[in-house]
């Protein structure tokens, strides 16, 4: 498919990832991002699965990835009063991983390296502060308009890469930003504070009390803490985040507000938690739920990452590296004929997708139960799980509980025929 037009949009992990394979398919590619830079702040991301033995195919990026993990030794599950009650801790095993990751990073790092593996490449030119305004289909091209000044082109592929709530989806499909979305009633808070609330330590925490109100604390290369706040309320309870949503259209501002109503008093360190995330200049907050598209594609237009099947549990960092793979190197091996190709990435990438966007039973509300009595009986559970975990390999499997476990290629994935 040498020279083949083709347009991404987002340049986060699926992105630059789907760039890196079209370009060693030799195809010519441009990727656009909304932001004005790359965006190099968020919280840890795990790459497991099949995500591992494509990682392995880039040149450079496994080495890449170890040398920026977040350095966690484990988690420690907390009492009120900071006991704990259970530890994990990885398994030194990639091929055998459990809730801790051998390839835990966090995602800013992981888009810079991904960033840094095709910023120089010939075949890849990147444009901040773009995105699509509309599109045309044609039989042999897709004519694509920008809303901010770069000129109307062709191309004959265009790849949306810019996550769940994808406006170039909904563009391309012509639907709703909230069509085909799946909610999972919570939602979840990214930040840093300044304060060093583990003193030190390489040991996350975490604790969560009634109400389905969760957080994580996680150490930082550079002396800060990360923080995840979660708030997760029954897949029953209908329009559960709607209040979220309302405050999240108002802006960071806002939804700081909202956070800290909801968790203000709750105990542990939370109060000195939100005293800094009220600081926080990396704030990210976000709804969670699942995206299911009846089709990836639509003519010359396609899906990868969470912009066509977000809400993989613990899985959605390597099924974005998956998709992205299996789409160029299914254009490539059809030789570029583009319909046949998007065929073969359709028919890869459903079994994929329904396996990994399982949710397990019990996940998220085991993480954190809405009663008194719920907790006690996770943390008892947990205790359990650790236990075995920690004093023999045959409870490897109790990882599944809460992770995909399993860093081989359990799904078969070609070897393509790449042009470079």
């Amino acid at each position: 498919m040498s020279n083949l037009r083709v347009l991404i949009v987002g340049a986060s992990v699926a992105g630059p990832t789907a760039a890196y394979w079209f370009a060693k398919a030799g195809a010519n590619v441009t990727i656009i991002e909304r932001f004005a830079k790359l965006r190099i702040n968020g919280q840890n991301v795990d790459i497991r699965t099949a995500g591992v033995t494509v990682m392995r195919k880039m040149q450079g990026m496994e080495a890449a990835v170890r040398a920026k993990t977040t350095q966690m030794d484990g988690i420690s599950f907390v009492h009120e009063d900071g006991r704990p009650y259970a530890i994990m801790r990885a398994t030194g095993d990639p091929n055998q991983q459990s809730l801790v990751s051998e390839y835990e990073i966090f995602r800013g790092d992981l888009a810079h390296i991904l960033f840094d593996l095709t910023k120089d490449n010939e075949k890849i030119k990147y444009i901040f502060g773009e995105q699509v305004a509309s599109m045309q289909q044609k039989d042999d091209a897709i004519t694509v308009e920008f809303a901010n000044g770069l000129s109307t082109s062709d191309y004959d592929l265009v790849v949306a890469c810019d996550g769940a709530t994808s406006r170039t989806r909904a563009i391309g499909l012509g639907c709703g930003v909230r069509d085909h979305i799946e909610p999972l009633n919570y939602w979840a808070a990214y930040f840093s504070i300044e304060r060093d609330l583990l003193d030190g330590s390489k040991m996350g925490q975490s604790w969560s009390t009634i109400g389905g109100r969760w957080l994580a604390v996680g150490p930082d290369p550079s002396g800060m803490n990360r923080v995840v706040m979660m708030d997760i309320s029954p897949r029953n309870d209908r329009d559960a985040t709607l209040l979220f949503r309302e405050a999240a259209k108002a802006g960071d501002d806002a939804v700081k507000r909202y956070v800290e109503q909801r968790f203000a008093g709750a105990g542990w360190k939370t109060d000195d938690i939100l005293k800094g995330m009220m600081k926080a200049g990396d704030f990210y907050a976000s709804e969670m739920f699942q995206v299911k598209v009846p089709s990836l594609y639509q003519g010359r237009f396609v899906l990868v990452g969470d912009a066509g099947y977000a809400g993989a549990p613990g899985n959605g960092t390597s099924l974005a590296i998956v998709g992205a793979y299996l789409l160029a190197g299914e254009i490539d091996r059809h030789k570029g004929d583009v319909a046949a190709g998007l065929r073969g990435y359709e028919e890869r990438m459903r079994p994929i997708i329904k396996d990994m966007q399982k949710i397990p039973p019990g996940i998220p509300g085991l993480l954190a139960p809405q009663t008194a009595w719920g907790i006690w009986l996770r943390n008892m559970l947990f205790s359990f799980v650790a236990w075995g975990m920690t004093y023999s390999r045959l409870w490897a499997w109790a990882g599944k509980l809460f992770a995909s476990s399993f860093g081989t290629d359990k799904y078969g994935l070609p070897d393509y025929e790449w042009v470079a």
